[in-house]
């Protein structure tokens, strides 16, 4: 089997390989592409916890990104962990310059453990700059309330955070209902044009550690292979549930989900 397309990843390491860089590659690779990297943190971490986050220069993410592109060309890029104000800037400088357009920039804010992973000055400019140079931005509820200044308790609260971030010009938002106490997850995309909200069930586990970086490289995987962005948005969606629904017992913790769950549904991606 070939690779259908090739994926820039921009996040942080999870050394417990539940989330992050490391979560992605599963991810792009499970579903059929090539996976590229640029590491912006090394973490230590495990299913219960962050316990050290360190940064890497942003020079040095800069070489990643602009050698690895020099060399192949990716066909989408997903954005994950920026810790500080400067990678922001360095990443958005990047981009312009390399001009891409199919960009999934997922927001990443806390881990699954509580632990703050970027600073208030590097939220501002992500708000102020690489919004609105991505092509879908996919915050959970609590990023999405940091972004919008909004409190947001009702799926009407997070449709009109969507609206807010359109505003701020992000071309499609995709704001994940996990976080809500609710029967069932309710994620809602819109642009300028359309809504549409994806209804699941919830399903009862634990072990849902690296679902947000899965489903955004989940996303920009089926962008990359040429599908339409909402079709991408459903795929990547039906993706993660089926990986929760395995319910992997790892670790003592938050536990991971099943990336190798792909197999299981090819009937679903035709």
């Amino acid at each position: 089997m070939k690779p259908k397309s090739k994926i820039l990843i921009i996040a942080g390491s999870d050394s417990s390989g539940g989330a992050g860089i490391q979560a992605d590659i599963k991810t792009v690779t499970a579903l059929g592409s090539y996976a590229m990297t640029a590491i912006t943190a090394v973490t230590a971490q495990n299913t219960k916890g962050v316990y050290s986050v360190v940064p890497i220069k942003p020079i040095e993410i800069k070489k990643q990104i602009f050698y690895t592109c020099k060399d192949i060309k990716p066909d989408a890029i997903k954005i994950g962990m920026l810790h500080s104000s400067k990678v922001v800037e360095t990443i958005s400088d990047a981009i312009r310059s390399l001009s891409f357009s199919r960009i999934v920039l997922d927001p990443v804010m806390v881990a699954k453990s509580g632990t703050k992973l970027i600073n208030d000055k590097a939220i501002s400019n992500l708000k102020n700059k690489l919004i609105k140079k991505s092509f879908l931005i996919t915050p959970n509820i609590p990023e999405a309330e940091v972004l919008t200044n909004t409190r947001i308790t009702s799926v009407s609260d997070m449709i009109q955070a969507g609206k807010i971030l359109i505003k701020l010009g992000a071309r499609n938002v995709l704001i994940k209902g996990g976080h809500r106490k609710s029967n069932f997850v309710k994620d809602i995309f819109l642009n300028r044009n359309e809504l549409k909200i994806f209804k699941n069930r919830k399903i009862n586990t634990k072990n849902t550690h690296g679902t947000g970086c899965t489903l955004s490289s989940a996303i920009a995987t089926f962008l990359s292979c040429g599908k339409p962005i909402k079709k991408s948005c459903e795929l990547g969606i039906k993706y993660v549930n089926q990986a929760i629904k395995t319910n992997l017992i790892i670790g003592k913790g938050h536990g991971p989900i099943n990336h190798l769950n792909s197999i299981m549904i090819r009937k679903y991606i035709k």
